[in-house]
């Protein structure tokens, strides 16, 4: 069965553009971190675009926006569907914004073709998901589910030491102001670029989400001992560079022994004092970890930090470390899964199972109510790049199951 959802391709493109223009960058992305003028004019704006639709617009205490379209069934909970309008700095112009403007479009042709839900649906566009400006993640998301409250916020500082509460507070929000929990959300749909190649290189037009990978990050430190790098003799060192270079070598080799869907990353590298011609006294170095199953994380990680003790004191170094992220692997909704993959098959539209190596507001959602993510393919599998490009006709595929899906859901 083809679909009978007739959406404007080039309406879809425009939109994209439109939102695009708020923090375009002259090499062609968009910078827009949270609370920054470029985040306020562009939530603003949209708060006006879902005013004009006839929507009931709010922003919650800490900038989450709203857009309500109010179901027949009082007391019904809510279907929550949207993204982040944040970015990376000079991101693309997909990232985020496709599952925002993807949510409007598809709530304004329900509301015009059929009216009034029995349940209520809300387009949100969440106000921050990286992390790229202040030190913490999932800011939108987590106030909305419970996970964060004000005193998360409490002590952060951008790099040019703009307090957290300060930027909030030049927005006029207050995390105190008002109940920024959620306790009435049915369920939590997320449209998005999959940010990889797979759909792409397997000639797919949908990617539905079975699972989101778990993340842990952690900064290493390799304490060593600074020398002139001309007169010290090499069985004399204690290189800090030297030996770091053997723990990357070594955490990076493990995960393909370990599990072909496990993935490490090492980076940023830091080295004191990062002179030419004296030893590195210290080295610093990030690990980025992600898999879907705990257990093989768990594993992974005892592995490596149990190597990276016994090559430093073999050395006779020191060696220490910090997990600073840990955001566990979550399992999208059986139920709401299930019926995604109904409507691509009866609507004869290329998909694939996946599981997402990148970490998203879904996983956050995951872990609160029933929720599920859909992909649709990122050119070249490149994205946080001004290059980030999806085809016209892929985006409206992914918009018209969504309408589909919110359709079946709520009326």
């Amino acid at each position: 069965m083809k679909s009978s959802i007739d959406i404007d391709t080039k309406e879809v493109g425009e939109w994209i553009d439109w939102l695009a223009g708020f923090g375009h960058t002259k090499n062609g992305g968009v910078t827009r971190l949270l609370y920054d003028e470029n985040w306020r004019l562009a939530q603003n704006s949209l708060f006006q675009k879902m005013n004009e639709s006839g929507l009931k617009t709010y922003f919650d205490g800490v900038g989450n926006l709203f857009g309500r379209l109010d179901g027949t069934q009082k007391g019904e909970k809510t279907i929550l569907t949207g993204s982040h309008i944040d970015t990376v700095i000079d991101g693309g112009k997909y990232d985020g914004a496709y599952g925002i403007i993807a949510s409007l479009i598809a709530v304004n042709y329900l509301k015009k073709r059929y009216g009034s839900p029995q349940k209520s649906i809300e387009v949100v566009s969440l106000c921050e998901e990286e992390g790229s400006r202040f030190p913490l993640a999932f800011w939108g998301s987590g106030s909305i589910t419970g996970k964060f409250n004000k005193e998360d916020c409490s002590g952060l500082y951008d790099t040019k030491k703009v307090s957290f509460s300060h930027a909030m507070k030049t927005m006029g929000l207050q995390t105190d102001k008002e109940q920024v929990k959620r306790d009435d959300i049915d369920c939590f749909i997320e449209m998005h670029i999959e940010q990889g190649a797979v759909l792409e290189k397997e000639k797919k037009s949908i990617g539905i989400v079975s699972h989101i990978v778990g993340q842990r990050r952690f900064s290493i430190k390799v304490k060593g001992e600074s020398n002139h790098a001309g007169t010290t003799p090499m069985p004399y060192r204690k290189d800090s560079m030297h030996i770091a270079a053997e723990l990357i070598t070594y955490a990076l080799k493990q995960v393909t022994e370990i599990d072909s869907q496990l993935v490490a990353t090492v980076g940023r590298i830091l080295a004191i004092p990062n002179v030419p011609n004296v030893i590195a006294k210290e080295v610093t170095f990030t690990l980025d970890v992600r898999h879907h199953q705990e257990e093989v994380l768990d594993y992974y990680c005892e592995k490596v930090f149990a190597c990276f003790e016994q090559k430093c004191k073999a050395a006779g170094m020191n060696v220490e470390w910090e997990q600073w992220l840990d955001v566990k692997a979550v399992a999208m909704d059986d139920k709401l899964t299930e019926l995604a993959y109904t409507i691509v098959q009866e609507m004869d539209i290329p998909y694939r199972k996946m599981i997402s190596g990148a970490g998203h507001d879904a996983q956050v959602f995951g872990t609160y109510c029933p929720t599920a993510l859909v992909f649709v393919p990122s050119v070249g599998g490149i994205s946080h790049s001004p290059k980030e490009y999806t085809k016209l006709e892929d985006l409206t595929r992914g918009v018209i199951v969504l309408i589909e899906l919110l359709y079946r859901l709520a009326y």
